[in-house]
């Protein structure tokens, strides 16, 4: 540990308690990576706050010292962006997980960062609401971590992501100030730019979402398909319908090889993919819409169809599907997760091209994806142990997004750019697109020391960037604080 660092932790063991506080190696290697494993680093030193006004200590200590910073909340994120610094202090948001106030007539709630996303919803479904955002780890990720990547999940389609559900945040920025960040006050929408930013701009401290009415009716069926192809095509006949369900996901038949040795989903046997599909609503509009979304299943070609007779037959439904990623390691000992959006019309064109990268190169990869909203999550195949096939794996990976770019779609649809994705950047965006978007993190953090070394691909000072001059870091000169 260097001499900052040392003294950094002599502070925050001051400020926080010893037992808040780590600086033993062997443990600080359980922070070295989020839920994307194949990107590493030790952190120099992670703490673990209780409140806000801690948080703002350690920033400003941070500052004032010139040691970067990264935050971390549950660890799920699957695009490197909580990786933390070897020279820098991990800030760790776990111990803050208190709903603060559950207010059911402005349908809203007030919590923590720390607060797992599946709690929310827990707290309020006696009263009939629900917190709509729904990543597949909503069991263990965390309410802070889904703001910083703007989390989508199974029901984004009908429902939005994160940003469409949090009103209010706290925020502690890169100066150690403590600010709300508001969706309705007046001037510039500093909570949309905040939501989304990877935590590149500051650290939510108390976070105020939307809490959604839960539907009266749901229905959910499987359709089993012998391609996915074929199942692309019953997604287009769906939406072309003029249906929106509230979700409709896609597995192929490796990830539900996967599944099925995971969970034991039992999906159909012999399918080359299935389609979850679930209508949610008043119970006449989901009685109709569900008629003709099994009628045009069928015409797509679906062998069998599978609805849920009630809540535990719905849960079953959905377990392959969420226990997809994990499952991965039933049948690999290695594996990328990938994250492109293309259109809804393209889905059978690129996914014939993701099968034939696939086949030219000898790497498996099994699809996975919320098919509604053409949000792919290819999933790599690779074998570590085996020379060069981590390089062969990363190299199908680029070309898949590489598609995504080329049928007018994005390299990332809730995952986030992190350390995974910022060398991609370049093939969506111009110099002086990503210019223009360093501009606002400087506008930020000037001093570049919040979450560095994410989203862009070549990270610069504010001085370097055109068109910004950086001015006198708050803290400069005052070093003698240690």
């Amino acid at each position: 540990m260097s001499e900052g660092l040392a003294r950094l932790a002599g502070r925050f063991g001051r400020l926080l308690g010893p037992d808040s506080v780590i600086t033993d190696p062997v443990r600080l290697r359980t922070y070295e990576c989020d839920g994307l494993t194949s990107h590493r680093a030790s952190p120099g030193l992670v703490v673990l706050p209780d409140t806000a006004e801690q948080i703002a200590q350690i920033v400003r200590d941070c500052a004032a010292a010139g040691v970067p910073y990264v935050a971390r909340g549950s660890g799920t994120g699957l695009s490197g962006g909580a990786l933390p610094r070897t020279d820098g202090v991990l800030i760790v948001t776990s111990r803050m997980r208190r709903i603060l106030e559950i207010d059911i007539p402005n349908r809203r709630a007030v919590v923590e960062p720390g607060v797992i996303n599946l709690d929310v919803t827990r707290a309020v479904r006696a009263d009939g609401y629900h917190f709509a955002p729904d990543p597949s780890s909503q069991q263990i990720c965390s309410v802070g971590g889904n703001v910083a990547e703007n989390s989508g999940g199974a029901h984004c389609l009908k429902y939005g992501f994160t940003a469409h559900h949090v009103l209010s945040c706290e925020v502690v920025t890169p100066d150690g100030e403590i600010v709300e960040l508001a969706a309705d006050g007046p001037g510039y929408d500093l909570l949309g730019v905040f939501v989304g930013a990877e935590g590149t701009l500051g650290i939510a401290t108390k976070i105020t979402v939307r809490l959604t009415r839960s539907p009266e009716a749901v229905r959910t069926l499987l359709a089993a398909f012998g391609s996915i192809e074929a199942g692309g095509g019953a997604v287009s006949a769906i939406i072309g319908a003029g249906v929106l369900p509230a979700a409709i996901e896609m597995m192929d038949a490796l990830s539900i090889e996967a599944a099925e040795a995971a969970v034991r989903c039992e999906y159909p046997p012999g399918a080359g993919a299935v389609l979850i599909v679930e209508l949610d609503g008043p119970e006449s509009e989901v009685a109709h819409q569900f008629a003709e979304v099994e009628r045009l299943c069928r015409d797509a070609g679906a062998f069998e169809i599978r609805v849920a007779a009630d809540d535990a037959e719905r849960a079953l439904i959905w377990t392959g599907r969420k226990s997809a990623f994990a499952a991965m390691g039933r049948i690999s000992p290695a594996y990328l997760v990938q994250d492109g959006v293309i259109p809804r019309t393209s889905l059978p064109r690129v996914l014939a091209s993701i099968d034939a990268l696939s086949a030219a190169s000898g790497v498996r990869v099994a699809n996975v994806f919320h098919a509604g909203d053409g949000n792919l999550h290819p999933l790599v195949l690779f074998d570590d142990a085996e020379p060069g096939a981590a390089e062969r794996a990363e190299e199908v990976s680029g070309k898949i997004l590489d598609l995504c770019i080329e049928h007018g779609g994005s390299i990332t649809g809730e995952h986030g750019v992190g350390v995974d994705k910022s060398r991609y950047m370049p093939r969506m965006f111009t110099e002086t697109d990503l210019d223009t978007m360093q501009m606002v993190r400087c506008g930020f953090d000037p001093a570049g020391l919040c979450n560095p070394g994410k989203v862009f691909p070549t990270p610069r000072l504010c001085g370097e960037v055109p068109g910004v001059r950086k001015g006198p870091h708050p803290y400069e000169g005052k070093a003698d604080l240690f």
